[in-house]
């Protein structure tokens, strides 16, 4: 039963996120807030990032539940891609995107998402874009086991995804003067670094909560895959 519901969840979250997508392309950049595109489009903004992000990562695992269709070598490389971009890139910046926006809306909205957005964005789109990652990544958790790297591996590879991102903001404020969200504009150049380094620390803390999660659920999930079906092999709880 777990394997029908596993391809159908995949695909269905692909569907979902590529009709969000989609939704926020159909807009005319016209009827936007001023300013809101100015330089770079949405490719500033880590909820789309993560967005795409997610798409993706569906997608790639939609296509690794009919891996029986693909060659061995192949569908051993797509699992542990998939498994890759979950555990260090997904479920952290999705999980990150979720808890900052409302930590951030919950104390004064106009920080992150001014209330004039909800002239071009209705309720739900709002929620899509950061609230319902959540419980899409940890129904993934749940469904099925992700092989993680050696922790300062993925703490490595975030943290210079996390830097790229970050030096793309400032790049964006250097460019045109406008930060890419209000709030950064209330700190000084050393608070601003403070906050730089909480986020990355936040998003570390996320990436190992997934791990934890992972072994949690599964326990150990050895990396190896087997050379005749390409599945990964899980050992039972300590």
């Amino acid at each position: 039963m777990k394997g029908p519901l596993k391809k159908t969840y995949h695909i269905l979250a692909f569907v979902w996120y590529a009709f969000v997508l989609q939704t926020l392309a159909s807009k005319d950049p016209k009827d936007l807030p001023v300013g809101m595109f100015v330089y770079g489009g949405p490719w500033k903004y880590l909820t789309f990032l993560n967005l795409l992000l997610q798409m993706v990562f569906f997608g790639l695992a939609a296509v690794n539940d009919f891996q029986h269709l693909l060659g061995k070598g192949a569908a051993k490389h797509l699992s542990l891609c998939k498994d890759l971009i979950f555990s260090v890139f997904a479920f952290p910046v999705g999980m990150f995107v979720v808890l900052m926006f409302w930590g951030i809306f919950t104390y004064d909205r106009q920080l992150v998402y001014p209330a004039t957005m909800d002239d071009f964005f209705a309720p739900w789109m709002n929620h899509a874009m950061h609230t319902l990652v959540l419980p899409f990544l940890l129904g993934e958790i749940h469904l099925q086991p992700h092989a993680y790297p050696k922790t300062k591996n993925g703490v490595g590879a975030l943290c210079i995804v996390g830097v790229a991102y970050l030096s793309w903001v400032v790049w964006v404020y250097l460019t045109v003067g406008i930060w890419v969200y209000p709030l950064l504009g209330l700190f000084s150049t050393a608070g601003l670094m403070g906050f730089f380094f909480c986020n990355m620390c936040v998003v570390t803390f996320l990436y190992l909560l997934g791990q934890m999660l992972n072994k949690q659920v599964w326990g150990h999930v050895d990396v190896s895959s087997t050379p005749s079906r390409g599945k990964t092999h899980i050992r039972a709880h300590d």
